[in-house]
């Protein structure tokens, strides 16, 4: 291993660990590991500020901040609070549907918009409902860790549920529909064998059964709460159109047009900001993340220095030549892109590992590799709560729903919590992961 590998390595390597430890200060982190990583990039004769900010794939950051407003546009519409709502009436208060129909109402919801978006719009109806319902802490624990769960297969499901999957699309390894064809039968698998091994084995729900009564009077006050919640359909149906559209441009388009997917999503986000006036411009001002988006620019420097280096090419060389079929040393590279998600969170882990899994489709299936990729940095973001961004949220709005059990004794939701059910979904999500990966290298 050269020198500059080395060195951009390791302060890739710690700005990883900092930002994952002190998940306040990570945007601070990233962005003076950056510089630092610009300078000794350029002192060491890898490259210039100018050659690493030209390596950004700048296509990913207008996919992240363009489909961003459009879910800020149709959450405007109160399209996912009417459907978390409907789960809740669906469900007539009774523990294993309330489990089940969130958790599919959060899987789905996911797919559209960003998971905190998603949980923002779900949690606080779940959290009425439950306690409503009365609870105890093992129930609360297995439903929230699901749902966190089903937010992280929703979101790995299509090309613009979440980060990873959205810097796949950009990358331009995959289209649009190809990902959706590949990824989203995989993710479902996954969360049915879930609902299945919680609901049916493990139980939570147990002891939680109530009278016809008492599940009435629950879903009556849930109608009372939203009555007035209805779709608004001056700001639906134009937003709703052009998502199609843009849709069947993903899918329908090729790429060799020159047409991309960050083209097709600035005119369709764009138009809808227009169509939309006043709200467009204070969506524009108030809404878009750049905190995302500064990280990303940091991290995608930091990335770039090593790639620069050829380290990524070297990891990629090595587990070619481990002395297994291309098969095993695709097994352990999604084994090891579990884990390292585990640790590092899903966005950083899935922009580095990205650049091994390049090299690597070079000589086996790309979708086997990517897709491979994608459920693996789901499962390890869905092995602890600070393993992605919407563990901690999930884990703030609960504590401020303040949900007391039958005693009035305080119920938890927090890492320990959420261990078992961060476990056992790693492990499921991950072995459909390597299942896929085995059927589609054969």
């Amino acid at each position: 291993m050269s020198g500059p590998q080395l060195l951009l390595s390791a302060l890739l390597f710690a700005a990883l660990i900092l930002q994952a430890v002190l998940p306040a200060l990570r945007v601070l982190i990233v962005l003076s590991a950056a510089a630092l990583s610009c300078l000794l990039a350029t002192l060491l004769g890898v490259g210039t500020t100018h050659q690493l900010m030209a390596e950004v794939p700048w296509d990913v950051l207008i996919l992240l901040v363009g489909l961003g407003l459009l879910s800020e546009l149709l959450v405007e519409s109160r399209l996912f609070g009417i459907l978390a709502v409907r789960a809740a009436r669906l469900s007539q208060a009774r523990p294993s549907l309330v489990l089940c129909f969130f958790v599919v109402a959060m899987y789905l919801v996911s797919g559209l918009v960003n998971n905190l978006t998603a949980l923002m719009l779900v949690l606080p109806v779940l959290h009425i409902l439950l306690k409503l319902m009365g609870v105890h802490q093992r129930y609360l624990s297995w439903t929230l860790g699901l749902l966190l769960v089903a937010c992280n297969l929703g979101g790995a499901a299509t090309p613009i549920g979440d980060f990873p999957a959205i810097l796949l699309l950009g990358s331009g390894r995959m289209t649009f529909r190809a990902y959706l064809i590949h990824a989203a039968p995989p993710t479902v698998i996954a969360l049915v064998i879930l609902l299945a091994v919680v609901t049916l084995i493990i139980r939570p729900q147990r002891g939680l059964e109530r009278d016809t009564l008492s599940a009435r009077l629950s879903v009556q006050v849930m109608n009372q709460l939203y009555r007035n919640v209805r779709l608004d359909r001056r700001r639906f149906y134009p937003v709703a159109g052009l998502l199609a559209l843009m849709l069947m441009g993903w899918t329908l388009i090729p790429t060799s047009t020159g047409i991309s997917a960050d083209l097709i999503c600035w005119l369709g986000v764009g138009t809808a900001l227009l169509l939309n006036k006043h709200l467009g411009e204070q969506l524009v001002r108030r809404r878009v993340d750049m905190e995302a988006v500064l990280f990303l620019l940091a991290l995608f420097v930091m990335v770039a220095a090593v790639r620069r280096t050829g380290m990524f090419v070297a990891v990629a060389h090595f587990l070619g030549t481990l002395p297994v079929s291309p098969l095993v040393q695709l097994v352990v590279f999604l084994c090891l892109a579990g884990v390292l998600t585990g640790i590092f969170s899903a966005g950083p882990s899935m922009a580095a590992l990205l650049e091994v899994a390049h090299t690597l489709a070079q000589r086996l299936p790309p979708h086997a590799v990517y897709v491979g990729l994608a459920l693996s940095v789901c499962a390890g973001s869905s092995l602890f709560l600070t393993a992605a961004t919407s563990g901690p949220m999930a884990q703030a709005l609960t504590e401020r729903a303040d949900l007391r059990g039958a005693q009035g004794e305080p119920i938890r939701f927090g890492f320990f919590q959420f261990l078992p059910t961060g476990l056992l979904s790693f492990a499921v999500i991950q072995l459909v992961a390597l299942a896929y990966a085995a059927y589609s290298v054969r």
